[in-house]
């Protein structure tokens, strides 16, 4: 059977509970395991928190003094990978039970690429800054797996993805995407052009890491300006719902009614977005109105 690296990018996060538990299941993959971490820049606590794992057997602990960003550290830690398949996990991440690599040993003569999806925990988060990003992903990105195989090229999330390291070496992730969001658009789209099948799983991790609504923002608003910056090299995007709405607007001359409009309320949206009890709504709303600013 073959290998499995996993790996396994840290920025300002414990990640000793998650390296843990895939060691107390590496023997149910029927190969070699080793996991990689590779630190991008982390703060010294969490340094220091995760240099123990440098002397755990089959682990392999390293430090950037720099942070290189999401797609280059992933390009990195697959490069120097030892075997033939790669699990890709968030360090924000856990494992749902005591069976996660089981499954995907049995599932992996299926496809290629492999897409396990993320869960959410049931009950909300007590903090209220915790709320939006938790709405997101309980609603956005928790899908089963029968739903992404619908779309599943379009549907790939980096985090929680099993692929032969040949396929993710010959494609690699795009590093001049710096800010945060959507590698994945255009890996999924690399993958779909390369004949790549997608194979999506009931195989979730759970998003441990919810990010304070003022960061999930300024994140979003990144994936927003990613989007306009793929669209307009590579023609990219084009089939997401956003992408759509904003560019039917330019056609039917709507495009700065709609802004204007949408900046006399901008702050109420955003207060909304703040509260405890947070609209998905409203946060489209926002995504197309930094998404028209950015197509002007």
């Amino acid at each position: 059977m073959a290998g499995l690296s996993v790996l396994i990018p840290v920025f300002n996060h414990d990640v000793r509970p998650l390296v843990h538990a895939l060691l107390a299941q590496a023997s149910d993959w029927p190969g070699l395991v080793e996991i990689h971490c590779l630190d991008d820049g982390s703060q010294e606590v969490y340094r220091r928190k995760n240099r123990e794992l440098a002397l755990q057997p089959g682990v392999r602990y390293r430090e950037l003094e720099q942070n290189v960003g999401r797609a280059a550290i992933r390009n990195q830690l697959a490069a120097e990978a030892g075997h033939e398949w790669l699990l890709l996990l968030d360090n924000d991440s856990l494992l749902p039970d005591a069976h996660f690599l089981a499954r995907y040993a049995a599932a992996c003569s299926q496809a290629p690429v492999l897409s396990g999806g993320t869960a959410y925990e049931a009950v909300p988060p007590h903090e209220e800054a915790l709320r939006l990003r938790w709405l997101y992903g309980r609603r956005r990105e928790a899908r089963p797996a029968a739903v992404r195989q619908r779309a599943p090229h379009r549907q790939l999330t980096l985090n929680n993805l099993l692929i032969r390291a040949d396929v993710f070496c010959r494609l690699g992730l795009d590093e001049s995407l710096t800010r945060y969001g959507h590698e994945d658009t255009k890996f999924g789209w690399l993958l779909r052009r390369a004949g790549a099948t997608v194979v999506h799983l009931d195989n979730p991790v759970l998003h441990n890491g919810l990010d304070p609504a003022p960061i999930f923002l300024q994140k979003t608003h990144d994936a927003v300006r990613n989007l306009v910056q793929l669209y307009r090299s590579e023609g990219l995007g084009a089939d997401t719902k956003l992408l759509q709405a904003a560019l039917r607007l330019q056609r039917w001359g709507l495009s700065k009614a709609v802004r204007v409009a949408f900046g006399l309320r901008r702050e109420q949206v955003r207060r909304n977005l703040l509260s405890n009890r947070p609209s998905l709504r409203q946060l489209d709303a926002l995504k197309l109105y930094w998404l028209l600013n950015e197509l002007r």
